[in-house]
């Protein structure tokens, strides 16, 4: 069946990035002019994905806003002339049909995915987490796990090698090599010691996953610290069923971590045609 839907979690209260998230969503801070949430949905609609699901919670209304028609925007823009920025005001509303459901309490990744089930209904869906902005490749790295999707008809999830030194910040997968950069996981471990990781295969914000995972989710016990956890659903889902992930091509800037977030601002900036030169001019100015 093909992929049609995507699902963005998006009810975290983004205490990493206190006091700017304190009155607004983590997904509204920009790189450069653009919100971090609009990169993920553009890579969603690149790669296929026109229906959008985001799950919010409380104070994220900005979130729906940002993707709805701003009527008076368009018009005071329309008429003072502003054509190119009335453009692209317009393109973002038009970017894709998008619905919200809330995640009431912060329950864990795998309770915001649940939350989509109703919305999501019998299909396979992708999942992005928005900390993640890849970038840098030809293809889009949601389009590199669909093809892999497509010709193994299993779940397929994103990896990248890290540093052992940082293995533990990730989930991690054991597997076996199929095809170069695609690998069948035998199984997934949260967060190992680095003694104790079966590699250094990270698990990375992008998903492509079959509606059996809900049932598996509903009735996967919470952590100690009372979530729901997507990596131990995904432990008994590969149980049932082969399931594979994808060294992607393309750079990962990790934006839910305030130097990831600094450092992704910088080399955004850079590759704007518009502000390339002279912000390379100002940073050769800094005594660093």
């Amino acid at each position: 069946m093909r992929v049609r839907k995507a699902v963005f979690p998006a009810a975290g209260l983004g205490t990493r990035f206190l006091p700017a998230t304190k009155a607004q969503p983590k997904e509204m801070l920009p790189l450069v002019d653009k919100p971090t949430i609009q990169y993920v949905v553009e890579e969603s609609v690149a790669s296929g994905l026109d229906q959008i699901i985001i799950v919010t919670g409380r104070n994220k209304r900005a979130i729906e806003d940002h993707f709805d028609a701003a009527f008076e925007l368009e018009y005071y823009l329309n008429d003072r002339g502003k054509t190119e920025e009335l453009s692209q005001i317009k393109t973002i509303s038009e970017l894709a049909e998008v619905c919200y459901v809330r995640q009431k309490e912060p329950l864990g990744l795998g309770h915001a995915i649940l939350v989509a089930r109703a919305l999501v209904g019998d299909e396979p869906f992708g999942v992005f987490l928005g900390d993640d902005i890849i970038g840098g490749a030809r293809v889009p790295c949601m389009r590199q796990l669909l093809d892999v999707y497509e010709k193994y008809d299993g779940p397929v999830i994103a990896v990248e090698r890290v540093p052992r030194e940082r293995i533990h910040q990730y989930g991690v997968i054991a597997g076996k090599n199929l095809d170069g950069n695609v690998w069948e996981i035998s199984d997934l471990v949260e967060k190992p010691k680095a003694e104790d990781a079966p590699s250094d295969l990270a698990i990375i914000g992008r998903y492509v996953l079959t509606p059996d995972l809900f049932e598996i989710l509903a009735e996967t016990r919470a952590d100690k610290r009372g979530e729901i956890q997507l990596t131990d659903g995904l432990r008994t889902l590969r149980k049932k069923r082969p399931m594979y992930a994808v060294e992607f091509e393309g750079k990962r800037y990790d934006t839910g971590d305030k130097l990831g977030f600094l450092k992704a601002t910088v080399e955004f900036a850079l590759a704007r045609p518009d502000l390339a030169d002279a912000f390379r001019t100002y940073l050769k100015t800094l005594r660093l």
